[in-house]
């Protein structure tokens, strides 16, 4: 049975059960405790922590998971998977274990042809929890499993909790026997590589304590019992199609013959090939998810989980094949067309996820060569220096500067038997986020502060949005939050969040900022409102400070949003929008959405885009665009279902979430966009678009920053006065300043090369004059010597090994030039093979003079160069190599 098919039947025998389908929510989660999702019930968390009313008693869902904490053993054993899709049913208070193990028992055990998986039931064990009688006694009497086939076993292995204070409960679990030849007998107390777990069902009844683990008190029952199921896709595929593992069922298994073909490999030729191989079909696959969720590549949060994958792929196949070849593109493919039975959209997606990946692997390319020349650099110093630990500090820059994952940089050291500090590593990362970090607590709210506002959300229902007619109005306060608490009272200083039962106020969302304004209580008190969220959906929440008197809950009162700030917000949405399809015009239909900030006159759209855009289409996006504002089209917004809205073929944002209802704003037939936002009536509102400039802002995205309306002529302004200032200044017609500027710079570059060549001659003429100088210090000839300030390194190197060829070349001669060509202090030394053989190594000797200049440096034994910060120890460092001369007696 096909993994797509073994979904579908999932879903449609739950659905024929009752339960309502709810499609899978994005990898990238709500939660803000989680990066990406790692469980089937993550999406319903709320629901089971009462924060918020489910909308149906009972649902089940095919959804799409990811987990990197193991992400070392991905292919290494038969279970472990970087992206895994859950198959679960799940119950808010309808139903529990009387229902749950039938329905589970049913469709497992169900004849193929009538719509169940088919399995043989005496190939099926159940564990329930130790002292879980209620359960091992349906299982025994009302689905009829035999006793023996039923087994106990402890909190480890069948009792669940969400690691905090909160719903807790007994498991019970089904397995499959694989049979003898995958191990001993008794089932999964015995072997559970034999024995494999297939179905998890969480009965959530008990609310559990603090403490620590599995050790904490049970405080008693729940209002509601629920449950939480999860079966996995992959690993039910693995048996119903009767493959050893999941890497060969029907979709990783056809990455993973695709990644064999391309390297030349073949699939079970040899071990350490074959976890290669598996590497390769996880991650290809895992990418391709979640690049089509929205996750780009980086080098933070969802974005560095997604590069790290990418570039484990890319490196394992590199290895594979022993060549530099470029093979994901082919990989994604495959995946896609693996996939899409499960998820369609992939198709809509697959030139945006190509594009996203394809960049990625020629940015690694580079990275790869540049990054491995310096990681070889280093771990040839480490092994110079008689040590076995790749310092952390290295590893960082590999990092910071080339994007080199860690696990990445740890399997390198290991092939050439190093360890890596790991402890400094992660103190240097620590700090770098702590340098990093801005304070985005007021927007960032976790499943312990959304209580409040879902009570508050249960009680008076969600907010009436005015704002796309009115500026202004009446409203009453529903509620007031100070500190994280629910108050009676906000006071004159107070920071306050105030909901409302109707607002014009614009929340942020969509990529537009929230408006500004007051909310007032006629002559008792008014509040600045300087932000609006939605922690919820549907509940608007007016961030603030009451400037003077009181707001009580139950005032009515009056909201008024800044107009002109709105209006000019609106411009910027529209420019937006309108940027969008000119991108597309001029790149396709891979140039889509991938994030966007509409601000007061100032707009940036980020979009999927494999290369920069030349200066010529740039303008072409300009001038397309400001046709459209002459034109004047009208734009128009209308409600209507989604999957109309797509048929008509309005753009959706990948990563936003939409309901069955969504708002379409078009202007004619050259925009049309699913968008919750304010726009202007006409195009013409607008007034001029200037784009101010295309940059990247990661693997695969490209950025367009543009100036709207009445900040688009200051800076047009601007520039034309800059421009009349340069045409005065250089006597030269404005159209004929590019030529004369060209000229100017042309013969700025070569008088500095004749500066350059210049300063290096006179360098090199103390050459001769340094080498008759050489003194003789513990039968060591030694030349030390400061060059001028403003000599490059290259050409203190140069001048270094210039006097040591003068030297005589059968005694033991050391040359040390230091000097500080940018404000910073570099030192060369060379020493020849004489010096060497008496123990006075180049880069040993460069690291004390380094230490006193106050920073670090190696090289070779016969040359090395080194730094630091402070120039006032030159001569100092200088006298330091000196004395480690005199030393070497």
């Amino acid at each position: 049975m096909e993994t797509a098919e073994i979904a579908r039947r999932f879903l449609a025998f739950f659905e024929k059960n009752g339960h309502t389908v709810v499609p899978s929510a994005s990898l990238v989660a709500e939660d803000p405790t989680l990066l990406l999702v790692p469980a089937g019930m993550v999406p319903f968390k709320p629901f089971f922590l009462g924060q918020r009313t489910p909308p149906y008693a009972t649902a089940t869902s095919v959804q799409k998971c990811i987990r990197t904490k193991d992400i070392e053993e991905v292919g290494k054993t038969a279970r472990h998977a970087t992206f895994f899709q859950m198959l679960g049913n799940f119950s808010f208070g309808d139903y529990f274990k009387e229902r749950a193990i039938p329905l589970a028992w049913e469709l497992v055990t169900t004849p193929v042809e009538e719509g169940g998986f088919g399995i043989d039931p005496e190939r099926l064990w159940v564990t329930v929890y130790l002292d879980d009688d209620e359960a091992a006694a349906i299982w025994r009497d009302k689905v009829g499993v035999r006793p023996e086939r039923i087994q106990r076993m402890g909190m480890d292995e069948n009792y669940w909790d969400m690691g905090v204070p909160g719903p807790c409960g007994p498991c019970s679990e089904i397995f499959y026997d694989r049979g003898p030849e995958y191990g001993a007998e008794g089932g999964p107390e015995a072997d559970e590589d034999r024995y494999i777990e297939i179905w998890n069902l969480v009965f959530m009844q008990y609310e559990r304590g603090e403490g620590s683990g599995k050790d904490y008190p049970i405080l008693g029952d729940l209002p509601k019992k629920n449950i939480d199921t999860g079966l996995g896709l992959e690993r039910l595929a693995s048996v119903l199609q009767g493959v050893d593992n999941i890497y060969e069922t029907d979709i990783i298994g056809r990455v993973l013959a695709k990644a064999a073909e391309l390297t030349g490999t073949r699939y079970g030729d040899g071990a350490d090939q074959d976890v290669m191989l598996r590497v390769v079909a996880d991650h290809v696959r895992s990418a391709v998810m979640l690049v089509g969720d929205g996750v780009r590549p980086g080098n933070e949060k969802a974005g560095y989980v997604l590069r790290r994958i990418l570039r484990r792929s890319i490196r394992n196949l590199r290895l594979l094949s022993g060549s530099d070849a470029f093979h994901m593109h082919e990989l994604t493919a495959v995946s896609i067309d693996a996939m899409k039975d499960i998820y369609p959209d992939l198709l809509e997606k697959a030139a945006m996820i190509h594009g996203v990946i394809d960049a990625e692997e020629r940015n690694f390319a580079d990275t790869l060569r540049s990054g491995t020349a310096l990681f070889n650099r280093a771990a040839e110093r480490t092994r110079a220096a008689g040590g076995a630990t790749f310092s952390g500090s290295d590893a960082f820059q590999l990092h910071d500067t080339y994007g080199f994952p860690i696990d990445l940089t740890l399997e390198m050291a290991a092939e050439q038997g190093l360890t890596v500090d790991e402890n400094a590593f992660d103190a240097l990362m620590q700090q770098q986020r702590d340098t990093a970090k801005r304070d985005a607590k007021a927007k960032k709210l976790g499943n312990a502060d959304v209580s409040v506002y879902a009570r508050l959300l249960d009680t008076s229902g969600a907010t009436d949005f005015l704002g796309y007619t009115d500026q202004e109005g009446e409203a009453r306060v529903l509620g007031l939050i100070v500190e994280g608490r629910a108050v009676d009272a906000a006071r004159a200083g107070d920071r306050v969040e105030i909901v409302l039962d109707r607002t014009p106020f614009y929340a942020e969302s969509g990529g537009q900022l929230a408006d500004k304004g007051t909310i007032s209580v006629d002559g008792r008190g008014t509040a600045d409102v300087e932000d609006v969220q939605k922690p919820l959906p549907g509940l608007f929440v007016h961030r603030g400070t009451v400037r003077s008197g009181e707001l009580v809950v139950d005032d009515r009162v009056h909201a008024a949003i800044d107009g002109g700030r709105r209006a000019s917000v609106s411009r910027s949405h529209s420019a937006t929008h309108l940027i969008h399809s000119a991108l597309r015009n001029a790149l396709g239909p891979s140039a889509g959405q991938a994030g966007s900030e509409n601000q007061p006159g100032r707009l940036r759209f980020d979009f999927t885009a494999d290369r920069p855009l030349r200066p010529e289409e740039l303008a072409e996006v300009e001038e397309e665009v400001n046709t459209v504002l002459a034109d004047d089209i009208p734009v128009r917004d209308f409600q209507t279902s989604l999957d109309e809205a797509l048929k008509m073929g309005a753009l959706a944002m990948f990563g936003e979430k939409y309901g069955d209802r969504v708002r379409v704003v078009e202007m004619s037939d050259y925009s049309r966009e699913l968008c919750g936002g304010t726009h202007v009536p006409a195009t013409g509102r607008l007034g001029v678009v200037k784009v101010l400039g295309e940059s990247s802002v990661g693997s695969g995205v490209r950025r367009v920053e543009a100036a709207v309306g009445i900040d688009a002529f200051r800076r047009l302004s601007k520039e034309s006065m800059l421009v009349g200032q340069l045409s005065e200044q250089l006597k030269a017609p404005r159209e004929e300043l590019p030529e004369r500027i060209d000229s100017l710079v042309a013969r700025m570059r070569a008088a500095e090369k004749e500066i350059e060549r210049l300063r290096a001659a006179q360098v090199l003429q103390a050459a001769a004059g340094l080498a008759d100088g050489a003194r003789e210090r513990a039968g060591v000839l030694l030349v030390t010597h400061r060059a001028e300030d403003g000599a490059t390194g290259d050409d203190l190197r140069k001048l270094a090994l210039d006097v040591r060829g003068r030297l005589d070349g059968d005694r033991p001669a050391v040359v040390a030039v230091a000097g500080v060509p940018k404000d910073r202090p570099v030192v060369v030394v060379a020493a020849n093979k004489a010096a060497q053989k008496r123990g006075l190594k180049a880069g040993d000797l460069v690291g004390v003079a380094a230490r006193e200049l106050g920073g670090g440096g190696g090289g070779k034994p016969d040359v090395a160069q080194g730094g630091g910060t402070d120039p006032a120890a030159v001569d100092r460092a200088l006298g330091a190599i000196e004395a480690r001369v005199g030393e070497s007696a």
